[in-house]
């Protein structure tokens, strides 16, 4: 399939803006590393190479299970060269979760941090390793320094497979999403038009690399475009705050991507401090819903509306609120160039009417081909050559898309079908609530009872009756909160989506 693809696009930019600075490292607060467009595209090259002196070819996966650093960019940058197959990995995953992906993946190589060497031998003892210090800084790690700097001689085409990123399993094992290299370029392409992602922009990058967000929405984006990546090591909000508020990398960041939880973590931070944040321009967030009062704090804070988008491992971004209009707290936006939207009813598959909620189908050049070696998994995913979210959700007379629930987490009590996401938005109204979590729990009378999980504001008393008594101002008896517990915080993934399956455990025998 002829086309765009990540790698060809890569090298253009980087043959475009030569000498500009692409990644500006940061540990911690202290700067370690810049690398140019120009070197980073060599360093790529040298990588490549070394790759494929370590029998890597066209196809094979090759699992980076290392810190966030310049060398896991440029390892990834250079499998993109010669066709193989990057599969990003959380460096939290345990013995029983590696031995899983190193099963379903079946690498031709893995990359580990020294602080991950055991595991990776313990869990993948065939598979030939290469183990770095990433708490060197980067030029001391020179095991591919005397690799060729001519790029490789690799055909790479639109449909070749680029990257596998793992599901996050709540519902079984988890699934490995395919993206080719043309999924990933389209993707970047039109995030950068979009948002108008420009060489003149400078990213303050605090998102994890192995998931979607931060991987393929902010670095792609930002080094397809030209623009200046400030790679943070980690997220901290405090740290993060400052470089927003242009205390400390230079230039001042103009872009910054977040998760709703990151947000919250700031906010708690920046509230009351005379900071000023005017270089920033956009604000985003996804990977998990942004509740309206977060919307609009903010705005209040941070001075400017943030962009509420969704995307999803399998398809990319799929919908953002506008750069330039209306953005509505609580909605995913509009549906982005090139992306056709069905809303249908799960049972039936046919199309509900506009402003009804039903199960969103995808179908355009971002969408998964399917998943790594799961073709029964991939066969029930689509439908007629349409992707099937798993969302439930429905579109206003505005064309404004919103979420209302995930299919598998409607609760069936007596019968009735109940949204989890009504009864948090009417518990996440009450003053003194932070968030709520409700799932539904079996029981032997109704099959399922619904419950929740309530995280008061700090220093607000609050009490279960009142809770209810709230609930019962807004819904039927049946939909409301049967037990509820207090936390402190509710259970969290890296990119901050809630672990339903966790709160259930709070409320079992």
């Amino acid at each position: 399939m002829e086309g765009k693809t990540l790698s060809r696009c890569f090298e253009k930019a980087c043959s475009e803006f030569q000498e500009k600075t692409a990644l500006a490292f940061y540990r911690k607060v202290t700067p370690e590393t810049e690398i140019s467009y120009h070197a980073l595209d060599r360093d790529a090259n040298r990588m490549a190479n070394t790759f494929q002196s370590r029998g890597v070819g066209k196809g094979d996966r090759v699992i980076l299970f290392f810190p966030k650093s310049v060398l896991f960019v440029v390892a990834h940058l250079g499998l993109q060269k010669i066709g193989a197959v990057t599969v990003p990995l959380n460096t939290g995953f345990k013995k029983s979760e590696m031995e899983y992906f190193v099963q379903d993946a079946t690498p031709k190589l893995i990359l580990a941090g020294t602080e991950q060497e055991a595991l990776i031998r313990e869990t993948a003892p065939g598979v030939p390793a290469i183990i770095v210090d990433t708490h060197r800084p980067y030029e001391k790690n020179d095991f591919f320094r005397k690799a060729p700097e001519a790029g490789p001689d690799v055909q790479i085409n639109a449909d070749d497979p680029a990257l596998i990123i793992y599901t996050s399993g709540t519902t079984g094992k988890p699934k490995g999403a395919v993206l080719t290299q043309g999924n990933l370029a389209h993707d970047a392409m039109n995030i950068m038009n979009i948002w108008e992602i420009r060489e003149t922009d400078v990213l303050c990058h605090a998102l994890p690399l192995f998931h979607v967000h931060g991987l393929c929405f902010a670095l792609h984006t930002c080094l397809l475009a030209g623009s200046r990546v400030l790679l943070l090591d980690a997220f901290a909000p405090e740290t993060v705050v400052n470089f927003l508020a242009g205390r400390a990398g230079k230039p001042a960041p103009t872009v910054f991507m977040a998760v709703p939880s990151m947000y919250a973590r700031m906010m708690d931070y920046a509230e009351g401090k005379k900071l000023a944040f005017e270089t920033v321009r956009l604000w985003t967030s996804g990977s998990a819903p942004l509740l309206p009062k977060d919307f609009e704090r903010i705005n209040r804070i941070f001075g400017k509306e943030p962009v509420e988008r969704e995307g999803m491992s399998e398809t990319g971004m799929n919908f953002s609120n506008p750069l330039r209009g209306v953005r509505k707290p609580g909605s995913i936006g509009l549906p982005l160039p090139g992306l056709e939207v069905r809303i249908v009813n799960p049972e039936s598959f046919q199309d509900v009417v506009p402003g009804e909620i039903g199960e969103i189908w995808l179908k355009g050049p971002a969408v998964t081909p399917g998943y790594w070696q799961k073709p029964e998994e991939t066969a029930k995913t689509f439908a007629d050559g349409w992707f099937r979210s798993g969302d439930l959700g429905r579109v206003d007379e505005e064309g404004y898309y919103f979420l209302t629930d995930r299919l598998k987490h409607i609760i069936i009590s007596g019968g009735e079908n109940i949204s989890p996401k009504e009864i948090e938005a009417v518990i996440n109204r009450m003053d003194g609530v932070s968030e709520s979590c409700v799932v539904g729990v079996p029981d032997e009378q109704w099959g399922e009872k619904v419950v929740a999980a309530v995280v008061p504001r700090k220093g607000v008393p609050l009490a279960p009756q009142a809770i209810l008594s709230f609930c019962k101002e807004s819904l039927h008896s049946w939909k409301c909160p049967k037990d509820i517990h207090f936390l402190e915080a509710l259970p969290r993934n890296t990119m901050g989506k809630v672990l339903k399956k966790e709160v259930e455990k709070l409320f079992l025998p």
